[in-house]
């Protein structure tokens, strides 16, 4: 329900701004009268073709304006919301998950820093979410570019790769937990399920997914806690931090094992 409401507001937005980036009406009004008593003087001075060549010009010159004023607005609403759009509609609230909670794991709680795995996070949500890009630069943006597609349109196709790939996410229980929670009508199909339920479904989701993962990455490293723990304490060092000795051979395990490749790989192996 809230969807079209939404689109329509979007719409209007953009209008919006597309008319104060336009001339004043009242300046543009006095402007066209203006105009109109130079063509009319210029008539009966020169050849009429010269004129009309003059405001065909301008004419053109106005539609670069205001196609140029629309690429530039839709690119700077694009960026302003791509964080949001990353963590809602991608691969990566799943990535950067296992990756914090494998850093956790080893102990290290600022090593790898936060700016490396955003960036490694950022790099494989682009792997796996480069077949829907693709379709929606296909479908849709190119089209908008083009102006050979309006905005809902664009948006109507553009959306529906990502509902796809949302949707081979998404478990059947959480998708009705969000239908419940909305206290909407029960959807018959997909398609009439609407993005306010299937986005957070999908967060939820890959929530859980990311959870799993990350249990399964604890349980060596809290093996080796474990040990050198009992070791210590069968040797009387009650005083010496476990951490101290298991540290150093967690990283030593992560290493001889290739432990990054193996993670990556059942972290992009993991989507459908």
């Amino acid at each position: 329900m809230l969807t079209p409401l939404l689109k329509k507001m979007a719409v209007l937005l953009v209008l919006a701004i597309l008319t104060l980036l336009s001339p004043d009406t009242a300046v543009y009004a006095k402007s066209k009268k203006t105009d109109a008593a130079v063509a009319s003087a210029s008539t009966q001075a020169s050849d009429a073709g010269v004129t009309s060549g003059w405001f065909a010009s301008g004419s053109k010159s106005k539609n670069g304006e205001t196609a140029l004023a629309m690429r530039i607005m839709i690119g700077l609403t694009v960026l302003a919301i791509v964080p949001a759009l990353l963590m809602s509609l991608t691969a990566f609230l799943r990535i950067i998950i296992v990756l914090s909670m494998l850093r956790h794991a080893i102990g290290m709680q600022e090593t790898p820093p936060n700016s490396v795995l955003i960036g490694l996070a950022l790099f494989l949500t682009m792997i796996t979410m480069s077949p829907v890009l693709q379709k929606i630069n296909q479908d849709a943006f190119q089209p908008l570019m083009a102006g050979r597609m309006s905005m809902e349109a664009a948006y109507d196709k553009g959306i529906q790769p990502l509902r796809e790939f949302m949707v081979r996410q998404t478990r059947e229980q959480d998708l009705a937990l969000m239908v419940e929670l909305s206290k909407a009508t029960p959807p018959s199909s997909m398609a009439d399920v609407s993005n306010v339920q299937l986005i957070p479904a999908f967060m939820l989701s890959e929530l859980r997914a990311a959870f799993q993962i990350g249990f399964v990455i604890f349980i060596p490293f809290l093996l080796i806690d474990l040990i050198v723990s009992s070791i210590l304490m069968a040797l009387g060092m009650m005083m010496m931090p476990p951490t101290t000795i298991a540290l150093p051979l967690k990283i030593l395990m992560f290493i001889i094992i290739d432990g990054w490749s193996l993670v990556l790989k059942a972290l992009v192996g993991s989507f459908h």
